[in-house]
């Protein structure tokens, strides 16, 4: 069974990761770059404050709620949850093995780009968004494809067709990188460290898994504000020390990341890496894995923010691309590829260290034991249990929606029980199979949304003009806060007052 799932699953990753799709990827990425006039270099001061400087002096920010959305930071904390997991520490030292040093460049490049894509995407999550009848925000790219999308001419059809194959794609996707990839790094990391059983580990994520995420958005965003910031700046530590101590090898690892990158030759005649095709497409892929932007994913967390201004939203989404592939998987590649176990100057991998295999998974954590020793191993082990935990938890929310968009709020509750009851499954299954559906997933999930973003482009555009004639120049226009004019008018209200 599983072999005719591997081969099912090779022919559909062909196609949705084939360099059409890669290509329409960063196409999407620069024209948002090139239409909001690289907003993500030009205004780095103001989108800056708005988020992170935001966090230390406006209590709206971080304050809670009352009704049924969730803060600023909580929408963030509960996006990063979903995003800075397993792909940041797992994903970045697959990529590097199987597409060498230069696969690190590729995914700067791609999440330079997706900052602006990102950002695009939770600009339309807010303008398109509604309210279910309990007065919960409903937003995503299934929203902007069926009310956006399919409000241009004669294009009513297609919008909500693309609407319900995301909804789909993304239900399909949040048991691959939502569950199964997440639970099987945290049940291996536990099984090589602390011997722990792959079935006790699954049982225990089940039971604890299920606590928080049977209980709704409410619960997971109250668990991922504590879970994120302590495990993130954890995590930057003990990478931090690490670049310290080999900071004598910085020149050589940032030469062959570039060397890598357009596969120029090396020393003794070899390709660095295993070429540039195989550079860019693990670079892009395990980037996107990473930071998510281009799947639409985020977007249905932070659409259920109390901000009223879609550019506001749209800022946290440049934030959280930035501090995911900018910051965390540049710590992890830097400590990778200083540790000594990439050979610099061919890009191959060592098969083994000290009589262990060398797997994407226990890759970093045989890094870490390198300099602190065991304690080492068991802190890699612990980042990620608890980032890949929190991702479950924020890819839980993501397939709660997905189902609510295709069959009714009723049913989200059976979503919930099966989705934590999947988290078995990932804890047994074979390490690569769940990283190859996970891939296949993030694909078809992507497709469709980037046709909408694209079309709706000329939108952004407009959107984010008006955000900056209004609030960085001060000229005085009506502001353009909701497609719905019941929501406008009251979302106007908000922001005058």
């Amino acid at each position: 069974m599983l072999e005719i799932v591997t081969k099912v699953n090779d022919f559909v990753n062909g196609i949705v990761w084939g360099w059409p799709a890669l290509i329409l990827l960063a196409f999407v990425g620069v024209l948002m770059t090139c239409l909001t006039k690289f907003f993500q270099i030009g205004h780095i001061g103001h989108w800056m404050k708005m988020t992170i400087g935001a966090i230390f002096r406006d209590k709206h920010v971080v304050g809670h709620t009352q009704d049924r959305s969730i803060s600023q930071f909580q929408s963030l904390c509960t996006a990063l949850a979903a995003t800075v997991g397993t792909g940041n520490i797992v994903g970045v030292a697959g990529a590097i093995m199987v597409g060498g040093p230069g696969a690190v460049f590729w995914m700067w490049l791609i999440a330079f780009f997706g900052m602006m894509t990102n950002y695009s995407e939770n600009v339309l999550g807010i303008y398109y968004r509604r309210k279910n009848k309990h007065g919960e925000w409903c937003g995503g790219a299934m929203y902007y494809l069926r009310d956006g999308l399919g409000s241009k001419k004669h294009c009513r059809g297609i919008g909500k067709v693309l609407a319900v194959l995301f909804s789909i794609f993304c239900f399909l996707a949040s048991f691959g990188i939502g569950n199964m990839t997440q639970v099987n790094s945290i049940s291996g990391n536990m099984k090589t460290v602390f011997h722990v059983p792959t079935w006790v580990t699954g049982i225990g994520i089940m039971i604890l898994g299920g606590l928080v995420i049977v209980g709704g958005l409410k619960r997971i965003a109250a668990v991922t504000e504590k879970i994120v910031p302590f495990m993130v700046v954890i995590y930057i530590v003990g990478s931090i020390v690490i670049f310290f101590t080999n900071i004598s090898h910085v020149g050589a690892v940032f030469s062959a990341i570039f060397r890598g990158a357009f596969a120029v030759k090396a020393a003794g005649g070899g390709i660095v890496g295993y070429g540039i095709k195989l550079a860019i497409e693990q670079g892009m892929k395990r980037g996107v894995f990473s930071n998510e932007a281009g799947l639409g994913s985020s977007v249905m967390v932070h659409s259920n923010s109390n901000v009223s201004e879609p550019v506001r939203q749209g800022m946290w989404g440049i934030f959280e691309v930035f501090a995911d592939t900018m910051i965390v998987c540049t710590l992890t590649a830097f400590s990778v590829l200083s540790s000594g176990l990439i050979d610099l100057q061919t890009g191959v991998a060592q098969t083994a260290y000290n009589g262990t295999e060398l797997t994407n998974s226990n890759m970093i954590s045989t890094v870490f034991s390198m300099h602190f020793g065991k304690a080492g191993a068991a802190f890699v082990a612990i980042a990620v249990m608890l980032f890949a935990f929190s991702t479950v938890l924020g890819w839980s929310h993501y397939g709660t929606k997905a189902c609510e968009f295709l069959f009714g709020e009723k049913y989200t509750i059976v979503y919930r029980v099966i989705f934590v009851a999947a988290i078995f499954g990932g804890a047994v299954m074979s390490d690569n199979l769940a990283w190859d559906l996970a891939d296949t997933f993030n694909g078809m999930m992507m497709i469709p949304n980037l046709i909408g973003v694209l079309v709706l482009s000329p939108l952004v555009y407009r959107i984010t003009k008006n955000y900056v004639d209004r609030v960085l120049k001060g000229k005085k226009e009506k502001p353009m806060l909701s497609a719905f004019p019941d929501i406008q008018e009251e979302q106007e209200k908000k922001v005058s007052a």
